[in-house]
């Protein structure tokens, strides 16, 4: 096998070109089979495994830097890069990350996770480098679909303006994760099929040929001429207007095509785009067929492309789809909003059901949000499906855009908590702390499913803006306590399981490890009792107040950074009230940021599990009932 020689790039530099051919074989049946065994992002690596082995095979990392945009396509990067031998703890507990990490490798110039990036850490990694008097190549690779961001074209546009040596690659394969969208998309779509600019061409000989006497000759002059011509209107004149030197498209998988495309680059020292045209999922008959499936995919069968699932229970995506289709049924102003991730958010049954109602903006959640706000403020009622992780993208968006003028923006936050294998660019451990700050907002998190369908009628019936935050996984089975017709309201949190000694005040998905540590606690003699607070903002301040005045020592659970968390949130409420003989533990995450692994690793890294929180609850109550004696 060829791959097993290759420690480094300066190792595959060695190997003859006719025989990378089958070295982009044996990585994409690497990748296929680790994918398939723990999960991963297929598509978008299979996609790109010949650009890879070109990039690698004419530029010197790790002098030269090459950026991955979002990073998901960088698994061949990492095989070449010396990190073949460790590519099974691939996404695994302190194995290698699934994205592109500064920490990891010298090769990783730049940790990315999160989309359009790239461009703008080039733009300042090559002022560094002329500042410094330096002499290395930056190259960042950007797909088609990160180019729906504005962020992209800031990036474009401060590079076009500098006019310094720079390598664009964009990536296009007309998919990002959820099929393109935008009037861009359309725009390099239609060129690269070619029917737009034949049509044009036809329209043009017919016109000049329709001139009296010269007509004819002019028209022989414009076949000949047909390559200034295609100026006018290839997707290069776009990026010529940007400041750049266009090249392509060129096929991505024709690595000798590559290969020389970019040795001629590397000498062209000036702002230059390659348009390189890709197929998402190629090589694996499944990824090709239905690339937005194997883009994130948990393990599945090789031969037959199917997933290995151990469980028939609905995620929480699957839930909210359900309910908000439900709810635009029984109430023509709901819409629905997803940046670029209408299947991960649950969304494309209610896009089926309801297409006029269905906006996909593409990778560019500041704009979904005021899109919304300008939804809202004529009467409808937007709900805006978003992972946490991104949108932390449209902080300003939501505080200016929505909350300031009160608007009945619905925001609701997939993958709140710990989200696994993807690690610390997804985990969606911040938005209690970035959300409940803002006035006007409603932030709640609900314990299961039903209560998910239930404080999504409630936000869209709420006017105001509200957010309701629900993390990855499947909803789970119910649990002694958990009970179906407590009522709901605003602020209104729920005593599950009453106890003498100390109260868990658990949020979300934290409820139920709550209840179950608090079972464990009253076989070692500790009444605990269970709150499942609901709201993160506004709290239940008199239940909080009432039940801290009888036990005296409480518990807040919460997958969330600690600091301005929802156990901040109890102690400022404690501190309202002048509370001072009430003693508080906030289990959560402390000021670190979470890397990959299991969801079940990471939480009983953390003491969010069952056992972790039963072993917090009882040194709590233990310390303190040695301090009075």
């Amino acid at each position: 096998m060829v791959i097993e020689h290759i420690q480094s790039p300066e190792d595959l530099k060695k190997v003859p070109k006719d025989r990378l051919a089958l070295l982009a074989e044996e990585l994409r049946d690497l990748i296929i089979e680790q994918v398939s065994c723990d999960g991963g992002h297929l598509a978008s690596n299979l996609g790109v495994v010949e650009l890879t082995i070109a990039l690698h095979y004419v530029f010197s990392t790790p002098s030269d830097k090459i950026i991955w945009d979002v990073g998901h396509q960088s698994y061949s990067h990492k095989i070449l890069t010396g990190r073949y031998g460790e590519f099974s703890t691939l996404r695994k507990y302190k194995g290698l990350s699934g994205f592109p990490r500064i920490a990891e490798s010298p090769h990783d110039s730049f940790g990315t996770g999160h989309s359009s990036t790239s461009i703008s850490a080039a733009i300042g990694m090559i002022e560094a480098r002329d500042k410094k008097g330096e002499h290395f190549k930056v190259i960042p690779v950007i797909g088609d679909g990160a180019m729906t961001s504005g962020l992209a074209f800031e990036g474009l546009n401060h590079a076009g303006q500098l006019k310094k040596d720079i390598i664009v690659i964009l990536n296009d394969n007309e998919m990002s994760i959820s099929k393109n969208v935008g009037a861009l998309a359309a725009y390099l779509n239609r060129i690269l099929t070619g029917e737009a600019y034949k049509r044009f061409k036809r329209e043009m000989r017919a016109l000049i040929e329709q001139i009296p006497k010269v007509g004819g000759s002019v028209s022989k002059m414009a076949q000949r001429a047909e390559d200034s011509l295609k100026g006018f209107f290839l997707p290069g004149m776009l990026f010529r207007e940007l400041g750049f030197t266009y090249s392509g498209p060129i096929d991505g998988h024709d690595i000798g095509a590559m290969i020389d495309t970019l040795g001629r680059a590397k000498t062209a020292g000036e702002p230059l785009l390659i348009h390189v045209i890709t197929k998402k999922g190629r090589g694996y008959e499944f990824s090709e067929k239905d690339p937005c499936v194997f883009h994130g995919i948990g393990p599945f069968d090789m031969d037959t492309g199917t997933l290995v699932s151990h469980s028939s229970l609905p995620s929480y995506s699957d839930v909210f789809g359900a309910a908000v289709t439900e709810c635009a049924r029984k109430d023509i102003r709901v819409v629905a909003i997803s940046a670029a991730m209408r299947e991960g958010t649950g969304l494309d049954v209610f896009a089926k059901t309801f297409p006029e109602r269905f906006y996909d903006v593409g990778i560019a959640e500041p704009h979904a949000v005021t899109f919304a706000a300008g939804l809202a403020s004529q009467g409808l009622r937007p709900v805006v499906a978003v992972y946490s992780t991104f949108l932390q993208r449209a902080y300003d968006e939501i505080v200016h855009d929505v909350c300031l003028q009160n608007l009945p923006v619905v925001f609701a936050v997939d993958r709140a908590g710990i989200v696994g294998e993807d690690g610390a660019t997804h985990q969606g451990l911040f938005d209690i702390s970035y959300l409940r700050h803002i006035p006007n907002l409603v932030v709640m998190a609900p314990k299961d499913g039903p209560e998910l369908k239930r404080m999504l009628r409630l936000a869209l019936q709420h006017d105001g803006p509200s957010a309701i935050r629900y993390p990855r996984g499947k909803v789970g089975q119910g649990a002694e306590g958990m009970r179906e017709d407590a009522d709901l309201r605003i602020g209104k949190a729920e005593m599950l399981v009453d106890g003498d000694d100390m109260a868990i005040l658990a949020v979300g998905n934290c409820v139920r490890p709550a209840l179950k540590a608090a079972e464990m606690l009253r076989k070692d003699g500790i009444g605990a009792g269970v709150v499942n607070a609901r709201f993160l903002k506004p709290l239940d301040e008199p239940l909080i107040l009432s039940v801290s005045a009888r036990v005296k020592k409480v518990v807040t659970v919460e997958e969330n950074i600690l600091a301005g968390g929802f156990g901040s949130a109890v102690l400022e409420c404690l501190s309202r009230a002048g509370v001072t003989d009430v003693s508080l533990k906030r289990i959560g995450v402390d000021d670190e940021f979470v890397e990959h692994g299991s969801q079940a690793v990471l939480r009983k890294k953390y003491g969010l599990d069952e056992e972790g929180i039963c072993r917090s609850c009882r040194a709590h109550f233990s310390s303190l009932s040695i301090d009075r004696l």
